[in-house]
Parts: C-alpha cells; sequence; structure tokens
C-alpha cells in the first residue's frame, strides 16, 4: 500500500513538473475551469488565461467561460487574454489570434464552436478541412455573447438529465 502512494506521488509531481517544463503553467495554476469546473487539461486545446493588471489570473476551459468571467468582473482592468492554439495547444495572445467560427468540430461549452490559431494559414487550413468562417477577436465574443442564452440552456438541460439519470440508477 506504501508503494502504490508513493507511485502515485511520484507520478502526480513528475505530471505537474511536466506540465511547467512545457510551457503549461496556467492548467497546474489553475487545474479546473472556475465556472464549470471541466479539467483544464483535457481541454487543452480550448483553454484560455485571463490576467489582470492587479497581478490575479483567472483560467478557464472555454471561450464560452471567459466571456462569462469579462461579464460578471467589467470593473476589472484586463492586462492579457491568452488562449490555446487549436493545434499546439500553447497559450496565445487572444485579441490576435486568427478565429474560426462553427465547423465540423463540436464546441467546448457550445454548439457553435469557436477555435483560436496562432497564424491565418493554420485557421486556412481547418476551414478547408472542417468548414467554419474565418474572424477576428470582436466578431468571436460578438458570436460567443449571442450563443450565451441557448448554450447555457443546453447546459443545465443536459446536467438535469444527468443528475436524473443518477438519480434513477441509485433507486434501483
Amino acid at each position: 500500500m506504501k508503494k502504490i502512494t508513493v507511485l502515485v506521488i511520484s507520478a502526480l509531481l513528475l505530471s505537474a513538473g511536466l506540465l511547467v517544463a512545457m510551457g503549461y503553467e496556467d492548467q497546474q495554476l489553475h487545474a479546473s475551469c472556475n465556472y464549470c469546473g471541466m479539467n483544464r487539461v483535457k481541454f487543452g486545446h480550448s483553454r484560455m488565461l485571463i490576467e489582470y493588471v492587479d497581478q490575479s489570473s483567472v483560467g478557464t476551459c472555454s471561450l464560452h467561460c471567459a466571456a462569462v468571467e469579462f461579464a460578471v468582473t467589467i470593473d476589472k482592468d484586463l492586462q492579457t487574454i491568452k488562449v490555446a492554439d487549436f493545434n499546439s495547444k500553447e497559450l496565445i495572445d487572444a485579441e490576435t489570434a486568427s478565429w474560426v467560427i462553427g465547423g465540423d468540430k463540436p464546441g467546448v461549452m457550445t454548439s457553435r464552436a469557436k477555435w483560436a490559431f496562432s497564424d491565418q494559414a493554420a485557421a486556412e487550413k481547418f476551414v478547408n478541412s472542417h468548414g467554419g468562417n474565418l474572424a477576428d477577436f470582436d466578431q468571436v465574443m460578438k458570436a460567443t455573447y449571442e450563443d450565451m442564452y441557448m448554450d447555457t440552456k443546453k447546459i443545465r438541460n443536459k446536467r438535469k438529465m444527468k443528475k436524473m439519470n443518477m438519480s434513477h440508477m441509485e433507486h434501483k
């Protein structure tokens, strides 16, 4: 039992060290999304990191949850908004990224996907393979807020159904 505990702790420390070495410190600092609780390592391709002038930061799993953060902290001064490049998972500047709205890849926390790319050519390649439309940050944020009500409604219904199914399973 003691060996298993040591192995588990060693594996956790090793994985944390690898995240730092790979430049994914934000995933160690913010392991789960502040709003939905989703694992930001699992959703490394869609995660965002919001850094404020006061040196605080918030990690989210997606643009949807970042938009919630922006809405509830409207008076807080932003320093940087970073998003994962869809391909490399490395954080890039969200405001200068090349974005794609839509396509056949399912979005994270949204029915209409919104993906970031470090360069225009990668975004165009994605559109050619998966569909969608090229966009800038302002267009992506507008689309996110337009989608917010229906996305939130869908998430609530999905979670409600999951709870009902869990409840039925417990009574069997």
